[in-house]
C-alpha cells in the first residue's frame, strides 16, 4: 500500500502502515482461534463483534442493522442469529416501547465464554496502554476513529461497486 521513502514522515507512515496490517492480520488470527474453538464461521464472528460494539456504544443492534453492518440478506440474517442463539451466544430481547422491535444482545453464556478467551489479551492491552500518558492515548484514538473511519468508507465503496450485492439480491 505505502511505499518506503527516504523522508523520516515517509519512513514513519510505512512503520505506522505496516503495523496496522499485522495488527489487523493478528486480531484476525485470533478471532479466528476462538471460532474455531466454538464452532463459529468467519461471518458468526463479525457478528458477535458488531453485537459487543453496539452494547458497549450503549446502542443495541437490531438483526436489520446487523444485516447491513455484515452486508448479508434478511434471510441469511435470520439463520445467522438463530444459529448464534441456539448456541448460547446472543439472546433477542423485544424493544420495551415498541415490541415489534427486536435487539440483540451478547447471551452470559457467550460473553463468559468471550471473557474467558479475550480476558489475558484484555489484560496485556491494559499493561500496553498504561505505559502512555492520557494525552499520548488521545493522539492515538484521535487516529484510529480517524482510520476506522477511513477503512468503514472504503470498504462501503468497495460494496457499492459490486455488480449484485446480496442485500440487493434479497429485496
Amino acid at each position: 500500500m505505502y511505499r518506503r521513502r527516504d523522508d523520516p514522515r515517509g519512513r514513519m507512515v510505512a512503520d505506522i502502515t505496516n503495523d496496522l496490517r499485522r495488527y489487523s492480520a493478528d486480531a484476525q488470527h485470533i478471532g479466528h482461534a476462538f471460532a474455531n474453538l466454538h464452532g463459529l464461521n468467519p461471518t458468526d464472528l463479525q457478528a458477535l463483534i458488531a453485537v459487543m460494539e453496539a452494547e458497549l456504544l450503549g446502542e443495541p443492534i437490531t438483526p436489520g442493522r446487523l444485516g447491513e453492518q455484515l452486508n448479508l440478506s434478511s434471510g441469511s440474517v435470520t439463520a445467522l442469529i438463530d444459529r448464534l442463539e441456539r448456541a448460547g451466544h446472543i439472546r433477542r430481547d423485544r424493544d420495551t416501547a415498541d415490541r415489534r422491535k427486536v435487539f440483540l444482545h451478547y447471551a452470559d453464556q457467550g460473553a463468559a465464554l468471550a471473557m474467558s478467551f479475550f480476558g489475558p489479551l484484555g489484560r496485556r492491552t491494559d499493561a500496553v496502554m498504561a505505559r502512555f500518558t492520557d494525552e499520548e492515548l488521545a493522539v492515538v484514538h484521535r487516529f484510529m476513529t480517524t482510520m476506522v473511519a477511513s477503512m468503514r468508507e472504503h470498504r462501503d465503496a468497495v460494496r457499492a461497486t459490486r455488480p449484485e450485492s446480496p442485500r440487493r439480491a434479497a429485496d
